[in-house]
C-alpha cells in the first residue's frame, strides 16, 4: 500500500512533467494504480496554483542556480514549500517526508540542502505569509491590470482558490429529485438561478459515487458552460453545427434537449471525438453525427447550410485556471496572438456555412477581451450582415455579448450570439 511519502513522489514527478516537460496537468501525468491518488493530486495542483509565489520564496535561498540536471530538486523545493506555506501539512511530515523523496528519486546527496532550505523557509513562514503575491505570471498580471483595471485583484484572488464541482441533472429527472437522491448519500447541493439544470456541489465527489452517472442521470459542467445550449435553444427540424465539440459536453446537452434536432458534432481530432462519442453512448443520444474536421476548412463539409453554430472556441483558458493552473505556466503572450488568430480564422469560414437568418454563438472560457469582445467587434467591422444579439442573462456584463468573470459559482466565460441578416 502506498504511504505518504510515495504520494509526494507521485506528486513531485508530475510536477516535474509540468514545469520542466510543459506538459500538461491532466490525469494522464498521474498513475493510474496509486492507492493514495487523491493526496498526491491534491499536492501537485496546490503546489503548481502557488508556482510563482513559491519560486519567489526559494530563488533568493539559493547560493546559485541549481545546474540543469538537478532542476528535480527545484521541483522537489516547490513541494516542500507548498506543504509549508498554503497546506495544513504538519511541519515535519512537510519537512521530513519532503526530504526523503531526495532519496526515492536517485539524488541522496539533496537531502541536506533540501532539509536546509525547507527549514529556512519555515522559519521566515509568518512574513512570507503576510507578504501578499498574487502567484500569476507578470504578463498575465499586466494583460488583466489592461483589461480590468478595477477589479483585476479579485481575478487574481479568485484564480488561486478551488472551483466547485457542478454537475448538469438530465432533463428527464426533476432536478429537485435529483438533489434529494444526493442528499440521501449526503452530497449535499446548491441549485443554480441561472441554469436550469444545474446542481453545485458543497464537495467534490468521485463521479461513481453520483447515483445513475453511468446510465446517464448526470454531466459534470460548469454553470457558465450550461449556459451554451440554452443560448443556442434547438428547436425542431434544425441542423446545428458543434464546432469544436469534444469532450462532448455542450453536444450532449444539445442533443437531450431537442431530440428532434439534428446536431453535427465536428473536431479534428479523432481521439477527442472518441470522448464524444463515449458521452454519446452514455447519455443514449440518436439525434448526433460525429464528423472529423478542421473548422478552420470546408473539407469535412457536405454543403448543408446550418441554422445554428455552436463555436467553442479554441482559447487561453484564462477563465478557468481554478480547474487548470497549469495555465499560468504553459501559456506565454505569443500564444495569445496564435489564439486570436486561430478564432478569427474559424469565426470567418464557419460564417459561410450559416443560413441567412441563422445564428452563430461564439463561446470561450477565457476573460481575455482580445479573444472576446475585441475578436467580436472587429469580426462584425469586417462582415456587416453579422447583428449582434443582445443576451438578455442574470450572468455576466457587456453589450457586445457576456462576459462572467471567475467567481465562487461560475468560471470566467464569454458568449455572444451573432445573427446573419
Amino acid at each position: 500500500m502506498l504511504n505518504k511519502t510515495n504520494a509526494r513522489s507521485i506528486a513531485h514527478q508530475a510536477i516535474c512533467l509540468i514545469v520542466l516537460n510543459k506538459q500538461s496537468l491532466s490525469d494522464d501525468i498521474f498513475p493510474v494504480d496509486s492507492e493514495d491518488l487523491s493526496y498526491a493530486k491534491s499536492l501537485t495542483f496546490g503546489s503548481i496554483r502557488f508556482y510563482h509565489h513559491l519560486n519567489d520564496v526559494i530563488t533568493p535561498l539559493l547560493k546559485r542556480p541549481l545546474e540543469k540536471k538537478n532542476l528535480d530538486i527545484h521541483c522537489l523545493l516547490i513541494l516542500g514549500a507548498y506543504q509549508l506555506i498554503h497546506s495544513d501539512t504538519p511541519i515535519h511530515a512537510a519537512i521530513n517526508e519532503t526530504v526523503n523523496v531526495s532519496e526515492l528519486i536517485g539524488k541522496p546527496w539533496a537531502k541536506g540542502f533540501v532539509n536546509a532550505i525547507l527549514r529556512e523557509i519555515d522559519r521566515d513562514r509568518e512574513n512570507i505569509e503576510n507578504t501578499k503575491h498574487y502567484s500569476h505570471p507578470s504578463w498575465l498580471i499586466k494583460k488583466l491590470k489592461q483589461d480590468y483595471p478595477k477589479n483585476f485583484k479579485e481575478i487574481l484572488i479568485e484564480n488561486n482558490k478551488r472551483a466547485p464541482m457542478t454537475i448538469r441533472v438530465h432533463p428527464s429527472i426533476q432536478r429537485d429529485d435529483y438533489q434529494q437522491q444526493l442528499q440521501e448519500i449526503n452530497v449535499i447541493s446548491l441549485p443554480s438561478n441561472i441554469a436550469p439544470q444545474a446542481l453545485i456541489l458543497n464537495d467534490a465527489v468521485g463521479v461513481t459515487k453520483l447515483p445513475g452517472f453511468e446510465n446517464g442521470s448526470c454531466y459534470v459542467q460548469d454553470t457558465s458552460a450550461q449556459l451554451a445550449a440554452q443560448l443556442i435553444s434547438p428547436k425542431k427540424g434544425e441542423l446545428i453545427l458543434d464546432a469544436c465539440s469534444a469532450p462532448g459536453g455542450k453536444t450532449t446537452h444539445l442533443a437531450e434537449l431537442c431530440s428532434e434536432a439534428s446536431i453535427i458534432a465536428l473536431d479534428r481530432d479523432k481521439q477527442r471525438l472518441s470522448k464524444v462519442q463515449e458521452n454519446l453512448n452514455r447519455f443514449k443520444n440518436q439525434n448526433v453525427t460525429i464528423q472529423q474536421g478542421d473548422a478552420r476548412d470546408q473539407e469535412w463539409w457536405d454543403g448543408k447550410l446550418f441554422d445554428k453554430i455552436l463555436l467553442d472556441a479554441p482559447c487561453s483558458g484564462t477563465g478557468v485556471i481554478r480547474r487548470h493552473p497549469d495555465i499560468k505556466l504553459l501559456k506565454k503572450p505569443k500564444d495569445i496572438s496564435q489564439i486570436t488568430q486561430t478564432q478569427s480564422l474559424i469565426l470567418e469560414n464557419l460564417w459561410g456555412l450559416l443560413k441567412p437568418g441563422g445564428q452563430l454563438l461564439y463561446a470561450t472560457c477565457s476573460i481575455l477581451k482580445d479573444e472576446n469582445v475585441h475578436q467580436i467587434s472587429q469580426f462584425m467591422d469586417r462582415f456587416k450582415d453579422a447583428k449582434n444579439e443582445k443576451l438578455t442573462l442574470p450572468w455576466g456584463e457587456g453589450d457586445i455579448g457576456r462576459q462572467q468573470l471567475p467567481q465562487k459559482e461560475y468560471d470566467g466565460f464569454y458568449y455572444a450570439k451573432l445573427k446573419k441578416d
